[in-house]
């Protein structure tokens, strides 16, 4: 490899060294014995021992190479993988309902519902503070962790949320909201509501409640399929900005009540929520609403 002028003239080669991954040398460099695996990503140290002209380089030379070479660490993508046989119909079949509640938006919606949980002690974050957090909060009524539930809807096209919250989300919750979504979307001829294949989904009770509510469709996911959900994005955004690292886990009540005004400004619709969940934009979902 050739040096020039404190850059590397053949980044090409650089970069295709990195692509094999670390071998030998990375495994002499960080091995404390002859019986350790050979690493399986690159740290500073491994780099410059697998590449003779980094040898004479101090770690931080070696990183000014890197970033002279625009290459710096790059989060790899998840690959998305459901073990569903089923997956493509039913994947076809969410597009083509999202297409139809963009074409007919006064006679069909489309609905993405799902539960979550949270607990009375805030989850963990990072912070601005001379010292890490305590891992537990300093409860002074009670040490108890409490936890709540809650189930939502999701509109697809207009970003309307409605949701109800209790202590457990079982059999009954599940059909007290199908009545409100009923109640809500009474005008739509049809209401597709996408949901996963949680047990409780396809209850005998539940499905009794669904089959005497024809304007509801179901819509199932492929199983473990959570990125096709994007209320699942609403959920982490709730996560974001009232769970991680709150102040009131001596209040309960409190915590409870700020999380339904978080949700609370969902209910009349939110464009700015659409783009979050990826619903506008350029995914696969978003392009399904904008059907040419």
């Amino acid at each position: 490899m050739v040096h020039v002028g404190g850059v590397f003239e053949q980044r090409d080669e650089l970069l295709d060294r990195l692509r094999q991954g670390p071998s030998q040398e990375a495994q002499a460099e960080v091995a404390s014995t002859a019986d350790v695996p050979t690493p399986s990503t690159w740290t500073l140290r491994t780099i410059r021992a697998s590449i003779p002209a980094l040898h004479d380089y101090s770690l931080s030379g070696v990183w000014r190479v890197l970033q002279r070479c625009n290459l710096g660490l790059r989060t790899a993508q998840v690959r998305r993988f459901s073990p569903d046989p089923d997956y493509r119909n039913k994947e076809d079949t969410l597009l083509q309902c999202l297409m139809d509640a963009a074409l007919r938006p006064r006679h069909c919606v489309l609905l993405f519902l799902d539960e979550m949980g949270y607990t009375r002690w805030p989850e963990p974050a990072q912070d601005w503070a001379p010292v890490a957090p305590e891992p537990v909060p300093a409860v002074t009524t009670s040490g108890t962790n409490t936890q709540w539930r809650i189930i939502g809807a999701l509109n697809a096209v207009t970003g309307q949320v409605d949701y109800q919250d209790d202590y457990i989300v079982g059999r009954r919750q599940v059909i007290a909201m199908y009545q409100r979504i009923e109640q809500v979307y009474s005008w739509a001829e049809s209401i597709y509501v996408v949901q996963d294949n949680w047990s409780i989904h396809r209850h005998e009770d539940v499905q009794v409640a669904l089959y005497s509510r024809p304007q509801i469709v179901p819509v199932w996911l492929p199983t473990y399929a959570p990125w096709l959900n994007p209320i699942e994005k609403l959920w982490r955004w709730l996560r974001q900005d009232v769970l991680k690292l709150h102040r009131s886990a001596e209040d309960w009540p409190a915590l409870r009540q700020q999380v339904r005004f978080f949700l609370d400004q969902f209910s009349a619709g939110s464009h700015a929520l659409l783009h979050y969940v990826g619903l506008r934009g350029d995914g696969k979902l978003a392009q399904a609403l904008r059907p040419s």
